[in-house]
């Protein structure tokens, strides 16, 4: 017996997986010089996504000085065109790394290491892994400029703290201070029902609560509803000294007083981040650009930030009785509010019922799926669905309707079409776009197997065939040809392509390569005449530019320094 109970505390430590962890408070300084002031929190609601870390803004411009949060080593240097862009991993001695994204530049040591390594491999985009001898650093040592970088939306600095398996956590746990004196916005709440007698206010369709604010706390209409419904709210967190929109650090709900449903976004493993989409309502999301946080888990849901669960945060109204919801959202600072929700337990015989509209075309979201009709096939491994679903399948006029983009995908699904009746010449020019909701197309990676093109991918919609034989576009931004560049201190080159999108680059001076730095959101090249030294008056660039069905183009010109 007791053997039994000991194995189940176990397991309920397991699911919920929050153990109190003494995070050291001095360890670590902020990253950067200034007051900090943030445009992004840890676990926020991203794309498909939490947020891995803090964004810090940087006044709005670039360079200023990034430190070292503690001792340690340069453990590992990643440059990408998008995500983190340039991005910097410390490694210290009592287990953490910390990870700077979106540089601008590293400091001088590290930034000759990097280009030295560049420059053998003669490729921008790197990643490397110093050794704990390589690239030791001091706390509160320079060792990059905050930049924009990547995938970054303005310039900011990405700051993350991960412990020895690579889970990000929380910085805030370390000390890391910030002044925030607000209380999170409740903007809106949903209440959802589920089976077929279940109903909201005459109604199994999700139902909108009308809110208003009172006596300190949001309070809903009361709502008349019977059987099994779930809530879900819409809530923001305000940081003092910035407009922007944040996530919050916990939830919770008690019904009548007693807690039934908690969540916490401490820490996460990357592995399980995507999983987000079973906690935030990915349709209405898709619909609205409005994030709603489920106060229930739905069965497909692997996350690991619940610390209280009753019977999975689903409640059942009975009829007769009286509840008073209370949900209450917080920031790390501990800024609070509450939405009250009072429910009336009614059951009506009238229900207006949403209307289940049906394919030819099941899907169980935990088998393998696959259609095949004239020249394409589509194919959906398990679990690639969080639910199962009537799939809506189209394909006229050579395009390919795969449900909508409103339904989130965990897997990769693979889109195959046959092109045996190209023309060979324009076989190798075929490429798969997504139709996006302008009408525009954007290329999907396409691959190629004999007479066949295929995309893997997680966004449903609408696919087409397209043929891009047009090369890209080179442009030489602030210099001409013949130019005397004796004062010029950077060569600046656009490249651009009208489809497909650029595959590579390659840049020369007299027949030598050169480091262009690709900042793919502005398509633009850059060279740094430190680099190397050019020997003689007379030069000639030459810039080659790829797209990904391998049109070329080139441009020579001829200069002197």
């Amino acid at each position: 017996m007791r053997r039994t109970l000991l194995f189940l505390v176990v397991i309920f430590s397991y699911n919920f997986g929050f153990t109190q962890v003494n995070y050291p408070k001095d360890y670590f300084v902020k990253p950067l010089e200034v007051p900090l002031i943030l445009s992004g929190t840890f676990g926020e609601l991203r794309t498909n996504h939490f947020h891995a870390g803090l964004d810090i803004k940087t006044q709005q411009r670039q360079g200023l000085n990034v430190v070292a949060s503690a001792n340690g080593y340069v453990s590992r240097i990643k440059i990408s065109h998008w995500g983190y862009g340039k991005a910097l991993y410390i490694r210290h001695p009592n287990g953490y790394t910390t990870v700077y994204g979106h540089l601008k530049k590293f400091a001088p040591e590290i930034e000759a290491y990097i280009k030295k390594r560049q420059y053998q491999k003669k490729s921008f985009t790197i990643e490397l892994f110093p050794t704990s001898n390589e690239l030791k650093v001091t706390k509160g040592e320079v060792v990059a400029y905050s930049g924009n970088s990547g995938s970054s939306g303005g310039p900011h600095l990405h700051f993350e703290i991960r412990d020895s398996r690579s889970h990000p956590i929380n910085p805030m746990f370390f000390g890391i201070e910030l002044p925030d004196t607000k209380n999170p916005l409740i903007r809106a709440g949903v209440i959802y029902s589920f089976g077929d007698s279940s109903h909201v206010n005459n109604s199994n369709k999700i139902n909108e609560l009308v809110l208003k604010y009172k006596d300190g706390a949001m309070v809903a209409n009361t709502v008349e509803a019977y059987g099994k419904i779930g809530i879900g709210v819409n809530v923001v967190d305000k940081l003092d000294g910035a407009l922007n929109n944040n996530g919050i650090f916990n939830l919770q709900m008690t019904v009548n007083g007693k807690k039934v449903y908690e969540h916490e976004v401490n820490t996460f493993s990357f592995t399980e981040s995507r999983y987000i989409n079973t906690l935030m309502d990915y349709e209405r999301y898709y619909r609205k650009r409005q994030r709603i946080q489920k106060c229930f888990v739905e069965p497909a849901n692997k996350l690991s930030i619940y610390k209280k669960l009753v019977n999975k945060g689903y409640l059942s109204i009975k009829e007769g009785l009286s509840y008073q919801i209370q949900i209450t959202a917080k920031d790390f600072k501990g800024n609070s509010s509450k939405l009250i929700i009072p429910i009336k337990g009614v059951k009506s015989n009238s229900i207006a019922k949403d209307t289940l509209i049906k394919t030819p075309h099941f899907f169980k979201a935990k088998e393998y799926n696959k259609i095949n009709q004239d020249n394409i096939s589509v194919a959906f491994p398990k679990n690639s669905f969080y639910k199962d679903l009537f799939f809506d399948f189209n394909y006229k006029d050579n395009v390919v309707k795969l449900h909508n983009s409103g339904i989130p995908l965990h897997k990769k699904f693979t889109l195959t079409f046959d092109i045996s009746n190209y023309p060979a010449k324009n076989k190798k020019q075929v490429i798969i776009a997504e139709i996006t909701k302008k009408g525009r197309l954007s290329y999907a990676t396409t691959r190629r197997k004999e007479n066949k093109v295929y995309t893997r991918s997680r966004s449903l919609g609408k696919y087409t065939l397209a043929i891009d034989s047009i090369p890209p576009k080179i442009k030489p931004i602030n210099f001409k040809n013949n130019k005397k560049l004796s004062k010029y201190r950077y060569l600046k080159v656009k490249i651009s392509d009208n489809l497909s999108g650029i595959k590579s680059y390659r840049g020369e001076i007299d027949g030598k390569w050169i480091l262009f730095e690709y900042d793919a959101k502005r398509r633009l090249l850059t060279y740094d005449f430190n680099d190397s030294k050019l020997e003689g008056n007379k030069h000639t660039l030459k810039v080659t530019a790829t797209d990904n069905v391998n049109n070329t183009n080139t441009y020579i010109a001829t200069f002197y320094k």
